[in-house]
């Protein structure tokens, strides 16, 4: 395969594998309270700390990817987020059949998502991408 058409699946895939980062970290940027009760409706512990690290890794990670600046890395601590994530918001365990549904296509979205975290991480952000031109 020529390599210009390599690099440039890179970037569309990393900024395609982005987008629902910086989308869903801007949102709750947005919708900071909301979110916040959300998360603590879930059971979740010590919001006030979990939330701007969810942002941060959600918005700053995802631009992080999408430039590819560092994206092994934060692709790894993506991977690594998402797990609790998929668990605590996208168990669908004792829900009833349409909850249940519609929370199965979120974990395996999720699963499809770190999929492809492990793939940035195994083989990098490719030749366009931040990282490549500060080292050429």
């Amino acid at each position: 395969m020529n390599t210009n058409v390599q690099h440039s699946a890179a970037l569309a895939g990393r900024i395609l594998l982005a987008l629902i980062f910086i989308i869903s970290g801007y949102g709750k940027l947005k919708g900071y309270d909301a979110t916040a009760a959300y998360m603590a409706s879930k059971g979740l512990p010590l919001v006030a700390l979990l939330l701007p690290l969810t942002i941060l890794i959600e918005l700053g990670g995802g631009l992080l990817i999408a430039i590819g600046w560092n994206a092994r890395w934060v692709a790894a601590a993506t991977f690594l987020f998402l797990i609790p994530v998929t668990l605590v918001f996208h168990n669908p365990a004792g829900l009833d059949a349409a909850q249940a549904q519609g929370q199965t296509i979120q974990l395996l979205k999720n699963i499809s998502i770190m999929g492809g975290m492990l793939g940035l991480f195994a083989f990098g952000p490719g030749r366009f991408s931040i990282e490549s031109w500060k080292s050429a």
